[in-house]
């Protein structure tokens, strides 16, 4: 079976982080292992409190996932401190990782930025050009390529400019109030929109992290690069229009949407609410 592992911090809501990336890689068909960088207290409403790894247990971490239960892909999300960063760029090199999709977390929906000046750096100089891909946000794109985006030809200029500078591939997200639903894909020698339906669903917490691990998990299985985006848009799109609504902020998605078999049913021999969607019993 193959594998594919995700090193970002935890979100206790479960909507976003390790779990959003765990539940994703399992539906995408792969086996999900992880190596927690921090601990969150947050729910569908905001975090409350964060409390780091240290360097020396996230090294224990990735040791004990690679020397044991191989991934066939890593995905990297959210890391706040340089010396995190560090260690992941070392031990992914020492052991020759491959397909390593880095979700750049720097900016909150709210704009505001979840991570130093000194963090950024030192993500740009030690994940970016070890990754395959990368999956920026607008606001995450404006601070890696350093030009404002406010339209398609701007997106467009932004990650060429980052594909430049990096030797790897952005996928540069819509949203933000441009190109919402589209995103756009550029490799060394291709560029590639990526069309989509704005699904009017306020539940989107958490959409970042389940992309890149769809397609990390897409990678894990051997599918080219493009066909993993395709693939991973198309299971957000479906966990979306899914149109879970839980918590009272901005809720999760439902990862579980095409999720079908004898093990979702209750004791009345009827799915929950949330997978009956995938074709359980009504």
């Amino acid at each position: 079976m193959y594998s594919a592992c995700s090193i970002a911090g935890s979100d206790s809501g479960g909507g976003a982080g390790i779990q959003a990336d765990l539940k994703t890689m399992t539906l995408n068909g792969v086996f999900a292992t992880s190596a927690i960088t921090a601990l969150t207290a947050q729910n569908t409403t905001g975090v409350f409190d964060i409390m780091e790894a240290s360097p020396e247990f996230l090294t224990k971490e990735i040791d004990a996932i690679f020397t044991d239960i191989r991934p066939d892909a890593v995905k990297i999300g959210m890391v706040s401190s340089s010396a995190l960063i560090r260690v992941i760029s070392e031990r992914l090199q020492f052991y020759h990782a491959e397909h390593i999709v880095v979700d750049p977390v720097m900016v909150a929906t709210s704009g505001a930025k979840l991570i130093n000046d000194e963090a950024i750096e030192t993500l740009k100089e030690e994940l970016l050009p070890i990754a395959e891909i990368i999956t920026p946000n607008i606001p995450e794109a404006e601070i890696l390529s350093g030009m404002p985006i406010k339209t398609a030809d701007d997106m467009m200029t932004a990650a060429k400019k980052i594909a430049s500078d990096y030797p790897c591939a952005v996928l540069c997200k819509g949203g933000h109030h441009v190109n919402d639903a589209d995103d756009l894909l550029v490799q060394k020698d291709s560029v590639q929109w990526f069309k989509g339906r704005r699904i009017d669903n306020p539940n989107t917490h958490g959409t970042g992290c389940t992309l890149s691990s769809a397609i990390a998990a897409n990678l894990a299985k051997g599918f080219s690069l493009t066909d993993s985006v395709q693939r991973a848009k198309a299971y957000i799109s479906g966990a979306l229009q899914a149109m879970l609504d839980l918590g009272q902020g901005s809720g999760p998605m439902n990862h579980a949407f095409d999720l079908n078999g004898e093990f979702v049913y209750n004791s009345d021999g009827k799915a929950s609410p949330e997978f009956r969607c995938a074709g359980g019993n009504q």
